[in-house]
């Protein structure tokens, strides 16, 4: 099987609207938030975070949040997800490692550090993360885990 390609397109006018017209599956709302409320955050910390759309051609596939954390010195990747009519493609770990490279550009800061959360019932997003380097941290709260790799 080929591999997928994907790229990232920061989320701007000319796109936003169809970051809003993603959707989850059934049932992945409790596993991550909706484009609308990221983009609310992304426009809070304007300062230290890129929002983008997953993109396969010219379609928008998903949407993925970097943000840097400056208190603990390290990039996080927020809110990451795949539309509900597109999963199963391999467009989440193809976006997974455009955001790794796009992290490593240190378009923030010098931090070799990323982390992200998941939530620990998200089994496929979980085995997702752990193919691609991420380890447990130990770190949780409530339903979500820590994530981590260093670069």
């Amino acid at each position: 099987m080929e591999p997928v390609t994907v790229n990232l397109k920061q989320i701007g006018e000319d796109n936003f609207l169809d970051a809003f017209n993603l959707k989850l599956a059934d049932g992945q709302e409790a596993f991550v938030s909706h484009p609308v409320r990221s983009l609310a955050q992304a426009y809070v910390y304007r300062n230290q975070c890129t929002p983008f759309g997953i993109y396969h051609g010219e379609k928008m596939v998903g949407y993925v949040m970097v943000i840097c954390d400056y208190d603990i010195h390290e990039y996080n990747i927020w809110h990451m997800m795949i539309d509900c009519a597109e999963q199963g493609r391999g467009y989440g770990k193809a976006a997974l490692k455009e955001v790794l490279e796009y992290i490593k550009r240190k378009p923030f800061g010098d931090f070799d550090r990323v982390s992200l959360t998941c939530n620990k019932e998200n089994t496929a997003a979980l085995a997702l993360y752990r193919s691609m380097g991420f380890e447990p941290t130990g770190s949780e709260d409530e339903d979500e885990a820590e994530l981590a790799l260093t670069l």
